[in-house]
């Protein structure tokens, strides 16, 4: 099973920025916990980081046989309707995650526009943000796939 992780804008920064927020860990460290967590738990993940919208659209839209998606969508959470469309209209699982309570900090982070369309959302843990969020992918994801197998038998 395959499970495709998308970090947004700015994460790039990790470790640097506004440590009071969003921790010490680096992107590369939270990339290493991924990827030790998804030798455990036997599924292959695919690791994309971009600041540009559209990029990140068009890995959603390129995701095709992916089982689920983990996403910071990071500041694209709030507005970005294409985003959201791309992860509708692939109806590939996804999961939101965020390092931060985006619920505790200011009142435009409190919108979420890719919430509707996500299977679910986990923030405010830090990096394990992310772990828990792949953990959940993975767990969707099977659960997808031995529907799809009950469908065809």
């Amino acid at each position: 099973m395959k499970i495709l992780i998308i970090h947004g804008p700015n994460l790039n920064l990790l470790g640097s920025r506004e440590k009071d927020i969003y921790g010490s860990k680096t992107l590369a460290e939270i990339n290493s916990k991924l990827k030790a967590l998804a030798k455990e738990i036997c599924v292959n993940i695919m690791i994309f980081q971009s600041n540009h919208e559209g990029e990140i659209v068009d890995t959603i839209q390129k995701a095709k046989g992916y089982g689920a998606i983990v996403i910071n969508p990071a500041a694209y959470t709030h507005t970005s309707v294409a985003i959201r469309d791309a992860i509708a209209a692939t109806k590939i699982p996804a999961v939101e995650v965020h390092l931060s309570n985006i619920y505790g900090r200011e009142e435009f982070r409190h919108k979420s526009l890719i919430a509707p369309v996500a299977a679910g959302q986990i923030s405010g843990f830090g990096p394990e943000s992310y772990l828990l969020g792949l953990r959940a992918a993975a767990c969707i994801a099977n659960a997808k796939r031995g529907h799809s197998k009950k469908k065809t038998s």
